[in-house]
């Protein structure tokens, strides 16, 4: 069977970055996703602009503009990502989710399964990008699962003239409350701390929040935790001994996410603290297991407060090929696919 000189897990933006790279490098890689390429970010609502600017998500040396000079929505980044994909004319599994990678003989033997069955893959190294937002973190209170209740915000147009409880005061919390409001439902919110944190919130976001809270308009409770959630209104409580029940016909439990790491630990890569970092060397992304590496959002493992983004992982890239293949890469150069000296 065919050995790789390395094989690729996930292709986000920095995933596809590394492709590139390797590609542009003449180096024999295979490249597999569970869904489609940038899955996490199609999910994002319709319409959701992105926090950087569009320099600073821009991948492999291509230049990312959007026609009214403002900061990417989630369809303009979808639409350069695969323009991206086509333009290297990268070579993706899609719909393959690798779902064991295990040593073999001075190689890896990685496990995928397509629609048509399990298949057996081989390569010399491997790169997860797998990124630290698989799944929504859960609340573990009856009610949760009821089909008005979601971990996700999609469409605003939905909640027209119903009403709205939005769980969360972090960003996500936030724009799908204003959101919401904006499209003519009835908002209410509810957070554990005393208030929203400033420094977790889309700056351009907060004067609005601020107006529709202060006069009412958004209806908002401090110190409050989700207790039941029943088909028609949403139990909080308030304290050891105070509750209060909130009618709600959808209820949006924005509470963040949580990284997968059961493809981590198959491969051997030792978790490290309570957000399970992976271990690795900074200065080369190989973790514990030689031979494995690490990229992407994924090193932050599920990041409470998130310090690992798109924008700060561009050098990932160079720094994998640069220890497992000795080519010192530029993003200059991989733009252009060439090797510094």
């Amino acid at each position: 069977m065919h050995t790789y000189d390395i094989a690729v897990v996930g292709a986000g933006p920095i995933g596809i970055e590394i492709a590139v790279a390797l590609k542009q490098h003449g180096i024999d890689y295979v490249h597999f996703d569970a869904k489609q390429i940038a899955y996490t970010i199609s999910w994002y609502a319709p319409q959701t602009r992105f926090f950087s600017s569009n320099e600073r998500i821009a991948i492999a040396g291509v230049p990312f503009h959007t026609v009214e000079q403002s900061k990417a929505t989630r369809e303009q980044y979808l639409n350069y990502l695969r323009s991206v994909v086509e333009q290297f004319d990268l070579q993706i599994h899609t719909y393959e989710p690798v779902t064991d990678v295990q040593r073999e003989h001075g190689h890896f033997v990685v496990t995928t399964h397509p629609a048509g069955g399990e298949r057996q893959h081989h390569a010399r190294r491997v790169v997860l990008c797998t990124g630290g937002t698989d799944r929504p973190r859960l609340l573990n209170i009856p009610g949760e699962t009821l089909p008005h209740v979601s971990h996700y915000f999609d469409d605003p147009h939905k909640y027209f003239r119903r009403r709205v409880l939005v769980v969360g005061s972090k960003n996500s919390a936030v724009e799908a409350a204003l959101r919401c409001h904006i499209a003519g439902a009835h908002v209410t919110m509810c957070y554990r701390s005393a208030g929203f944190p400033e420094s977790s919130i889309k700056y351009w976001l907060l004067p609005e929040l601020r107006s529709l809270t202060e006069s009412g308009r958004i209806k908002t409770y401090a110190h409050a935790t989700p207790a039941h959630i029943s088909p028609t209104h949403v139990t909080l409580k308030l304290g050891a001994e105070t509750s209060v029940d909130v009618q709600a016909d959808f209820v949006l439990l924005m509470t963040g996410y949580e990284q997968d790491n059961t493809l981590l630990k198959r491969a051997g890569v030792e978790l490290v603290g309570p957000s399970s970092v992976p271990e690795f060397n900074p200065a080369t992304l190989m973790t514990n297991v030689p031979g494995v590496y690490v990229a992407g959002t994924c090193v932050g493992g599920t990041q409470e407060k998130f310090s690992v983004f798109i924008e700060n992982c561009h050098d990932h890239a160079a720094k994998i090929i640069g220890h497992a293949f000795g080519i010192e890469v530029s993003r200059h150069a991989l733009a252009l696919g060439l090797a510094e000296s």
